[in-house]
């Protein structure tokens, strides 16, 4: 007898992005992207919540659960900087992460699901 669990994952598929919360796995344009642990859950917590505005201190507790300081919103900042490079692998990948100026970041809810 098979011990497999069958439960549905989390997962968004765009034209061009699939997301995996339960495999940790982000592609795009059919290639997978390596992200960092950190990198990943910023994304992971940005995908999940297109609609929403999270704000530094957000991410700081949710992703590294600490309270915000001056090295923690250059860290976010770096870590979303180097999260866009990895998943701008055309010049024609969408920028699936915006800045709210002086306040946080958004996931881009204009990018189609499938």
């Amino acid at each position: 007898m098979s011990d497999s669990i069958n439960t549905k994952l989390t997962e968004i598929r765009t034209e061009s992005l699939y997301f995996c919360l339960e495999n940790r796995t982000v592609s795009v344009c059919d290639t997978e992207i390596n992200l960092t642990v950190k990198e990943f859950d910023i994304f992971a917590l940005l995908i999940m919540n297109p609609d929403r505005v999270l704000t530094y201190n957000m991410i700081v507790d949710l992703v590294w659960n600490e309270n915000l300081d001056y090295y923690s919103r250059r860290t976010i900042n770096n870590h979303v900087s180097n999260l866009r490079r990895k998943l701008k692998v055309t010049p024609e990948t969408p920028d699936y992460i915006r800045s709210v100026h002086g306040i946080g970041y958004k996931f881009n809810p204009k990018i189609k699901f499938l």
